[in-house]
């Protein structure tokens, strides 16, 4: 309202200072008019913009501009990396442990003659002898075979290491096996040793009756001998069956020397022979059917050579 009684009040004026004739005095009041005129429209003018600027100010709303700066001046939390959460160990299936595999040797040995049928267990830290050198180990013996006829062969022979007695007195301890086929039955229960031993004679071995003795699956006939030459001892037992048309014999020997080095001790020649006797136990004769199958053939007349 003010602003047009303003406006109305200036038109007003207006009007009448164009109907006032042209005169000095008129001039001078014009002039004096004027100026007042100019001064009022001047501070009339002020209020004006002031009004319009208070208005603006109070009615205008805010800005996106003002409300962008109020929310870029308020602190920003840290901002902090959140770390995957680790799988549950629960929920994964298991992975298989590989564990390494450690195959112990076995303690003992097979041994199996196809051609005899013979098989027995023997410890692995002994020594396994067979052909050849089976024979030259039994003929080192004073008493290589006690077969009461010749023909015998040696198949194989086992040997016990000095080793397992450190700083004794032990010399030689074996255990073998000799076929003979060239024996009946009734002969195989005799043993050549207990027919030539002469009483009284510290050089030749004694022998002792031959007596019957069941070891594992077999009943066997025995003989022992014993043979000593200076402080030397060398006992043996031996043990004859009768299977498959042949005698088998097996044989366990032990030699001592008798003289104890600095610290030795000397070997009883019983607990030797109870780790013979163990192979002893062992000993399986397969049936003859068995062996004449493994045999091999013997060669035809057309297929030996002509001499």
């Amino acid at each position: 309202m003010n602003r047009i009684n303003l406006f109305r009040s200036l038109s007003v004026r207006s009007k009448a200072f164009r109907s006032v004739p042209a005169t000095r005095e008129s001039v001078t009041w014009g002039k004096t008019n004027f100026n007042k005129t100019a001064s009022t429209l001047v501070f009339a003018g002020l209020l004006i913009v002031c009004s319009v600027a208070v208005g603006c100010s109070t009615d205008k709303p805010k800005t996106a501009n003002s409300t962008n700066q109020v929310a870029m001046t308020q602190p920003m939390p840290p901002l902090t990396s959140t770390p995957a959460s680790a799988p549950d160990a629960a929920a994964l299936p298991a992975k298989p442990v590989h564990k390494k595999v450690i195959r112990k040797a076995p303690v003992t040995v097979t041994y199996a003659d196809k051609t005899s049928g013979v098989s027995f267990q023997y410890p692995r830290k002994y020594s396994l002898e067979t052909g050849d050198a089976a024979n030259q180990l039994v003929a080192s013996d004073p008493v290589p075979m006690n077969f009461v006829q010749p023909g015998g062969v040696a198949i194989a022979a086992v040997t016990l290491p000095t080793s397992v007695y450190p700083n004794g007195d032990l010399a030689a301890a074996f255990f073998d096996v000799s076929v003979n086929k060239a024996l009946t039955a009734e002969q195989c229960g005799e043993f050549s040793e207990a027919k030539s031993a002469t009483p009284g004679d510290g050089t030749a071995p004694a022998a002792a009756q031959p007596a019957k003795r069941m070891i594992g699956d077999m009943e066997l006939l025995s003989s022992e001998t014993l043979a000593s030459q200076g402080t030397r001892e060398e006992a043996s037992k031996y043990y004859h069956v009768f299977e498959n048309g042949a005698c088998y014999e097996f044989a366990l020997k032990v030699a001592t020397t008798g003289s104890e080095s600095e610290g030795g001790k000397h070997v009883d020649s019983k607990e030797v022979f109870q780790r013979l006797e163990k192979i002893l136990a062992t000993v399986k004769i397969s049936p003859a059917a068995e062996v004449t199958a493994s045999a091999p053939a013997a060669p035809s007349a057309s297929a030996t050579p002509a001499q």
